[in-house]
């Protein structure tokens, strides 16, 4: 049908679920990918490129990892805008127009083949009704369903779902879903802004902000045997960081799990479908925080993130339904709760947007793939009556982790399975790290001035995942003035997402006020 701008809209092509697609990849020869037996000699006269033992571990049935950018537009969105642009800059990426081939010839092994991308199999664009009575309802639902999918793999692993429908935030939303085998989720939120330009400026890409170098005072180092005794000292505490993190690691694959808290999933929660939730902040309350503290972004969305679980878990240990019996200041929680997250690092360096853009533009190489390292971030539970304590506390967990080579040795330890027992030792292994511990979190800095995406002004940007064996996972997404909060959950496990969102907002609000009334602020 028409609407009134003229955009044709046309039904969604229907999405498998996961067990209609298995059913089928069984019959086709291959659980994977597409049966090479079955491609055409055309496409295999094309470029290959096999996967990275890191993107065939997402192809794993446990392991099955899809990224979502949930994109809010000031306008609406043009299909045929989108599908004009994507051509030159997007597709121009081998990922993006490649198929996951498998090679049964050759003991089942994965590669990426270029193939000619169809558009219209990419671009979901449903038939909507303006006038429905929950909007905001209807776009998370919407993603809610499209959780309980995968894509099919008869196709480049991405899709871009159009919804014209004016909400709160924005007038109409855009939802890309890529499989994490394509790439990291920097890289691969580092080339969907490379697609975008600053509305200001049509012609430049947006600008990120880059961490500003401390200023040391050298004279220490002026001195020889001060500079000896410092460096001997920081040498010996980066090889105790190291070692103490990589034996936790190890007891972790062992047996060390965390706490079963209601926050904790059961085995079998990447299979459950994910609840997307999300609110828009003030960076600048964030930035007051910072700037009064002496820290950075990240120790404040730590330490805002730890208040706001304690203050949820207090209240359902406490099964406190009447939140006026004054029950929710009471300290329910056990004591010593472990609580971690599990942080995916990819210790390749990432390329810039200007890289980016650069490849899709120019055909210019850029460093891209999976190199992915384990990190795992303590949390602390507890009811602190300074609430500045939060987030003293963040800066001690994340200044240890800065002085830890963590990542690193955890990725060699990851591909010496992978070399020496196979892929689905190391799927295990990866695995059981992550369902020993209870959430995923991450903060993804963002453009410092407006974008838009093929000239749609956006509003906000939210960046999410589902498939890994968490029930809760907490992304933290700047833009211009805001701060988005994304949470994707299991609501099996957390039946009320949206609670515990407004529990992380208000415990923001509470740390601000705590620094107003200090006299802090700078």
């Amino acid at each position: 049908m028409e609407t009134e701008e003229g955009i044709r809209l046309r039904k969604p092509t229907p999405i498998k679920t996961k067990r209609e697609e298995e059913e089928e990849g069984r019959r086709d020869g291959g659980e994977a990918g597409v049966d090479i037996r079955n491609c055409n000699k055309e496409m295999m006269n094309v470029e290959e490129e096999p996967l990275s033992p890191a993107a065939r571990l997402f192809h794993e049935p446990n392991f099955n990892l899809h990224i979502v950018a949930i994109m809010g537009c000031k306008t609406r969105i043009y299909p045929e805008v989108c599908k004009a642009n994507l051509p030159h800059t997007l597709l121009r990426h081998p990922r993006f127009s490649s198929l996951l081939v498998v090679d049964e010839k050759n003991e089942g092994k994965m590669k990426w083949v270029r193939t000619e991308v169809d558009l219209d199999k990419h671009i979901i664009i449903p038939d909507l009704d303006p006038n429905m009575e929950s909007p905001d309802q209807f776009v998370e639902d919407y993603i809610y369903n499209l959780s309980k999918t995968t894509i099919d793999k008869s196709k480049p692993l991405w899709d871009l779902h159009l919804l014209n429908l004016k909400t709160s935030e924005a007038e109409g939303t855009g939802i890309f879903r890529v499989h994490h085998s394509l790439g990291d989720g920097t890289s691969l939120m580092s080339l969907l802004l490379a697609c975008t330009r600053q509305i200001s400026n049509p012609e430049a890409l947006p600008t990120i902000p880059v961490k500003k170098k401390k200023n040391d005072d050298k004279r220490v180092f002026n001195r020889g045997f001060w500079w000896c005794i410092f460096g001997a000292w920081w040498v010996l505490k980066f090889f105790w960081n190291t070692f103490a993190d990589v034996f936790m690691f190890m007891l972790t694959a062992l047996c060390l799990e965390d706490t079963k808290t209601p926050l904790k999933g059961p085995p079998g929660s990447e299979f459950n479908p994910r609840r997307f939730v999300y609110r828009t902040l003030s960076l600048d309350d964030m930035k007051l925080i910072k700037n009064a503290m002496n820290l950075t972004i990240n120790d404040v969305a730590l330490g805002v993130t730890q208040a706001g679980l304690s203050r949820y878990l207090n209240r359902r240990y406490g099964d406190n339904e009447n939140k006026d019996s004054g029950a929710e200041k009471k300290n329910n929680l056990p004591e010593k709760i472990r609580l971690r997250s599990t942080l995916l690092i990819n210790i390749r360096p990432a390329a810039g947007i200007q890289a980016l853009a650069d490849m899709m533009e120019k055909n210019t190489e850029a460093k891209w793939g999976n190199w992915i390292g384990y990190v795992l971030l303590p949390f602390t539970i507890a009811l602190r009556d300074d609430p500045l304590d939060y987030i003293r506390e963040a800066k001690t967990t994340i200044d240890r982790k800065k002085h830890s080579l963590e990542a690193i040795y955890t990725f060699s330890i990851a591909e010496l399975v992978l070399k020496f027992f196979g892929i689905k030792r190391a799927s295990a292994l990866s695995h059981r790290i992550i369902s020993h511990t209870t959430m995923c979190f991450s903060n993804l800095v963002g453009p410092l001035e407006e974008i838009g995406f093929y000239g749609h002004p956006m509003a906000f940007l939210a960046p999410s995942s589902y498939g890994q064996p968490h029930a809760l996972v907490i992304n933290f997404q700047s833009y211009i003035n805001k701060m988005t909060i994304v949470l994707s959950v299991d609501e099996e496990t957390i039946p009320d997402p949206h609670l515990l969102c407004d529990d992380i907002v208000q415990s923001l609000n509470v740390i601000k006020e705590a620094v107003v009334a200090r006299g802090l602020v700078k």
